[in-house]
């Protein structure tokens, strides 16, 4: 219930914030429906119902957009893993939540030399000779100072804000509340998995806070491309890196949204598109460890056509199973399988009550119109779009982790094209499937999975005595249990023991209702005193369990 949801009466001023924003974007219908509006009113919080025309004229992803921008940082970063969730939402509404930018103001470096002289041990001017207090760049969780080593090594400070995890924590305990909120009173919301998408989001959140998790996926990066000296990596500065700091080595090249600048700079954008489509797909298809978050503003193009890349708050892990799998996704499209195709989708997605025959005959048409099409022809970014369609038309839904995945491979055919306008994504995605097939197959890989599973077996084989040992064991005391649930019995159980109440309650009302009329009956023919005291109890208790009923009732239908 929704007095549940606001138990912490901290969060309570916070509630009607995120409810007055809402209402403001033309969501009031929302906020009835999950039943904020009744509750603030009676905390004496008055709502004003009114939507400015210039909202009003917004689609519905433009205006979400704008809600999360001023609900504060929290929801900004809410957005972005949004954008990332292809399977949930529509391009339009990718489209909207990748606008959110994570920009704020910068604080007075005054207010944090105190948080970074504790991390530090000592004061900053004795290990950074020269350190500017004007920030580089700000952020809603840190903001980024340049300073110098004692050698003269440019680096960047990324100092987290004093005070902004509890302000996170409150954020987030909110936003589960809600959530649960949501997935209990709008039902026709279910489907976007409120509470699933709020845990990704508190662990991705969470993960981000520590800058030294950072470090580590950063430094894990550059160990993969140890032997690609064309990508960059910063490097961690690990003597002072730490939750609430990073210092790492400072970047100084052309920005990824500067592309006038690459061609002053004489470098080679097809090489450039060329390299960095390399990297990514190596990340995803090879290492299994990939930036999650590779927009421009994490780029930076460097002499000789070197790409660096930062910012590692984001990243996605993708196991080998799952990367063959994406293999034989992309082998069943071009072979004209579509029983294949629908397997694997049935295998990322967590939803099986879908039709498999509905599905099947949707894939076979989708997979038709690639029939004989060349895997170095086809088009991936449009490719992987119309199969999450795809899945949004079936109701299902993929891992967070494939959800990345098909993100990072939309992402970068976009900046390549950003790059390159001929920019053929499929040809270096090609080379990439083929060396995962291959892999899979080799005979090493075969031993390994062929060893694990005998090892498997013979884990299973020999823990089979004991477990029936404590089976057998269990049933000569009394104790084997068989639990059978069948779930439409459950539910007409539970319409049964409401029914059975409100008969209850309606017959014990009735009761009253008779009782506190002979009462008023024989109190009347003694006495002019009217109604006693007794009889009008009587008559106020079977109104109020006479309206109770009527509610419930009400509620049953409106379910």
């Amino acid at each position: 219930m929704l007095w549940q949801a606001i138990s912490a009466v901290r969060d309570l001023g916070r509630l009607h914030d995120i409810a007055a924003v809402l209402i403001r974007y033309g969501f009031g219908d929302l906020v009835r429906r999950i039943g904020m509006a009744g509750v603030l009113e009676r905390t004496g919080r008055a709502l004003h119902w009114h939507v400015s025309e210039d909202l009003a004229r917004l689609e519905s992803p433009a205006r979400v957009r704008r809600a999360l921008e001023e609900l504060g940082p929290s929801f900004v970063k809410l957005g972005q893993i949004l954008a990332t969730r292809v399977d949930l939402f529509s391009p339009e509404w990718i489209a909207e939540f990748s606008k959110l930018q994570d920009a704020a103001i910068a604080i007075p470096f005054s207010e944090l030399r105190a948080q970074l002289t504790e991390d530090l041990g000592e004061l900053p001017e004795d290990i950074f000779p020269r350190l500017e207090v004007d920030a580089l760049a700000a952020a809603s969780l840190a903001q980024v100072h340049r300073a110098w080593l004692a050698d003269g090594t440019p680096v960047i400070l990324k100092i987290r804000r004093p005070g902004i995890r509890p302000l996170v924590e409150a954020d987030l305990r909110l936003l589960k509340r809600l959530a649960e909120i949501i997935e209990s009173e709008a039902p026709d919301l279910r489907r976007y998995k409120p509470r699933e998408v709020v845990r990704q989001f508190t662990l991705s959140l969470r993960r981000e806070l520590d800058f030294s998790s950072e470090g580590r996926s950063a430094e894990r990066v550059a160990s993969n491309f140890s032997a690609h000296p064309e990508i960059v990596i910063p490097k961690i500065y690990w003597t002072w890196t730490c939750e609430r700091l990073n210092v790492q080595d400072y970047i100084e090249g052309i920005p990824g949204r500067d592309l006038a600048a690459l061609d002053t700079a004489g470098l080679d954008r097809t090489l450039l598109a060329q390299r960095g489509a390399d990297a990514v797909l190596k990340m995803i298809l090879e290492d299994g460890f990939f930036h999650a978050d590779l927009h421009p503003g994490n780029l930076f193009y460097l002499p000789d056509n070197r790409i660096a890349i930062i910012d590692f708050g984001m990243v996605g892990r993708i196991s080998e199973e799952r990367r063959f799998q994406l293999a034989m996704l992309l082998h069943g499209l071009v072979s004209h399988d579509a029983v294949a195709v629908s397997e694997v989708l049935l295998d990322w997605s967590d939803n099986a009550e879908t039709s498999n025959d509905s599905l099947h005959i949707e894939i076979d048409a989708f997979v038709d119109q690639y029939h004989g099409v060349q895997l170095q022809k086809l088009d991936i970014g449009r490719m992987l779009s119309e199969l999450v369609a795809i899945l949004r038309d079936h109701g299902l839904t993929l891992p967070p982790d494939l959800a990345l995945l098909i993100k990072a491979f939309i992402t970068l055919e976009g900046l390549g094209r950003q790059l390159n306008p001929a920019f053929d994504m499929t040809s270096a995605t090609a080379r990439a499937l083929e060396q995962v097939l291959i892999t899979h197959s080799s005979p090493e890989a075969l031993v390994k999975r062929g060893w694990r599973s005998v090892i498997d077996g013979l884990s299973l084989i020999a823990s089979l005595p004991k477990d029936l040992s404590r089976l057998l064991r269990a049933a000569r005391r009394g104790r084997l249990q068989i639990q059978v649930e069948v779930l439409p019995l459950k539910h007409f159980g539970e319409k049964i023991d409401r029914a059975v109440s409100r008969l209850s309650l309606s017959i014990i009302t009735a009761a009253l209702i008779i009782g506190s009329a002979i009462v008023a009956n024989s109190e009347s023919n003694s006495s002019s005193t009217g109604l006693s005291t007794l009889g009008l109890l009587g008559f106020i208790a079977a109104a109020s369990g006479g309206i109770w009923v009527l509610i419930s009732i009400w509620r049953s239908g409106k379910d």
